[in-house]
C-alpha cells in the first residue's frame, strides 16, 4: 500500500521546504524539530502536525523521513531514547536525506534492523532552490523494493530518483560529489582572482569560461556571489566542510584538490564564515594570495 502518512524530523533550511513539498503533494505530514517552536511555526504556515517526540511522530506514520545535521543527530533521532525506533510499528521504513557518510549509514542500518525496522540512505543535492522547488537529484541506496514503495514521496520532493546500489552506496556517492563541486568552487574563486590580478574585465572573463571547456555548475552559481562578497547560505560553509571530512576520512586514494578546498573552507570558518554559504571560501582565497575580489 502506498505511503499517505508521512512523518518528517529536521526543518531547517532544506528540511522544511522538502516537507513542505510532500503536504503541497497531498501527504499527510506530521513533523518533529529539535526547537520545537521551528516545528509550530512550520505547520502553523503548511499545516499538518506536531509531534511531541521522534516516537510519537513515528507511531502515526507509514514512512519517516530525517534531514538533519548530522550522523550523531541521525543515530539520536532514531535509536535513541524517545526515538524513532521506540514508536515505530514493525517494518517501518527509514528515509534519511542527512549527509552522513558511508560508516553511519551502515551502522545506523543495523541498528534499525535489529528493531524489525528498514532504511534506505538518501542524500540529496540540489541546496535550497532544489529543496524549494522540489527539483533535487536523490541518490538511494538501499532495497529497490523499499524505494518504489516511497517513490512517490521522493517525487514530492525531486526531480531526478537515482537508485545507485545497496544501502550507504548513496551516502558515498553524495560525499565524492560534494568534493568534487567545491574543489571546483576553489579553482572558481582563484581563476577569478587570476583574472582581476591579470587585468581582464570579469565579465569576459566569466563569459568565455561559462562558453567553454571551463563551464560548470559551480562557476555559474558562485561566481556571482563571490564577487559580491554575498554568502547568503545556500548550503553552509559548516555542512560542506563536515561532508568533505567524510569523503576524505573513507578515501582510500589521494584527493588532494579536496584537501586543498577544506583547508580554504576551515580557514574561513576560523574567519567567521561557518554559517554562511560555502562560496565564503573565497575569503580564505583571497587572504593567502593577498588579493581581494572586486
Amino acid at each position: 500500500m502506498p505511503a499517505t502518512r508521512v512523518g518528517f524530523i529536521g526543518l531547517g533550511i532544506m528540511g522544511s521546504r522538502m516537507a513542505a513539498n510532500l503536504v503541497r503533494a497531498g501527504f499527510e505530514v506530521t513533523v518533529w524539530n529539535r526547537t520545537a517552536q521551528t516545528a509550530r511555526d512550520w505547520a502553523a504556515e503548511h499545516g499538518g502536525q506536531v509531534a511531541p517526540t521522534p516516537a510519537a511522530l513515528a507511531a502515526g506514520v507509514d514512512l519517516v523521513v530525517t534531514m538533519v545535521v548530522d550522523g550523531p543527530q541521525v543515530h539520536e533521532v532514531l535509536l535513541g531514547g524517545d526515538g524513532v525506533a521506540e514508536g515505530a510499528p514493525a517494518g517501518l521504513l527509514c528515509i534519511d536525506c542527512t549527509t552522513i557518510g558511508q560508516a553511519a549509514a551502515l551502522d545506523i542500518g543495523a541498528g534499525l534492523r535489529e528493531r524489525g525496522l528498514r532504511l534506505l540512505d538518501a542524500p540529496v543535492t540540489g541546496s535550497l532552490p532544489g529543496a524549494r522547488d522540489g527539483t533535487l537529484l536523490i541518490m538511494i541506496g538501499g532495497d529497490g523494493a523499499d524505494l518504489e514503495e516511497a517513490r512517490p514521496a521522493f517525487e514530492a520532493m525531486g526531480k531526478t530518483i537515482l537508485h545507485v546500489g545497496p544501502l550507504g552506496s548513496g551516502q558515498a556517492i553524495k560525499v565524492i560529489s560534494n568534493s568534487v563541486a567545491v574543489a571546483n568552487a576553489a579553482t572558481v574563486a582563484e581563476g577569478l582572482l587570476a583574472g582581476q590580478a591579470a587585468g581582464v574585465d570579469l565579465d569576459a572573463l566569466v563569459a568565455v569560461m561559462e562558453g567553454g571547456a571551463a563551464s560548470s555548475r559551480m562557476l555559474t552559481l558562485k561566481q556571482e556571489p563571490m564577487r559580491a562578497h554575498d554568502f547568503t547560505p545556500l548550503f553552509r560553509l559548516a555542512h560542506m566542510i563536515k561532508d568533505v571530512e567524510l569523503c576524505l576520512a573513507a578515501s582510500t586514494v589521494p584527493f588532494e584538490s579536496a584537501q586543498r578546498a577544506l583547508d580554504d573552507m576551515r580557514a574561513a570558518a576560523a574567519l567567521g564564515h561557518g554559517d554562511e554559504d560555502f562560496a565564503a571560501l573565497l575569503v580564505s582565497v583571497e587572504q593567502r594570495t593577498g588579493r581581494r575580489l572586486g
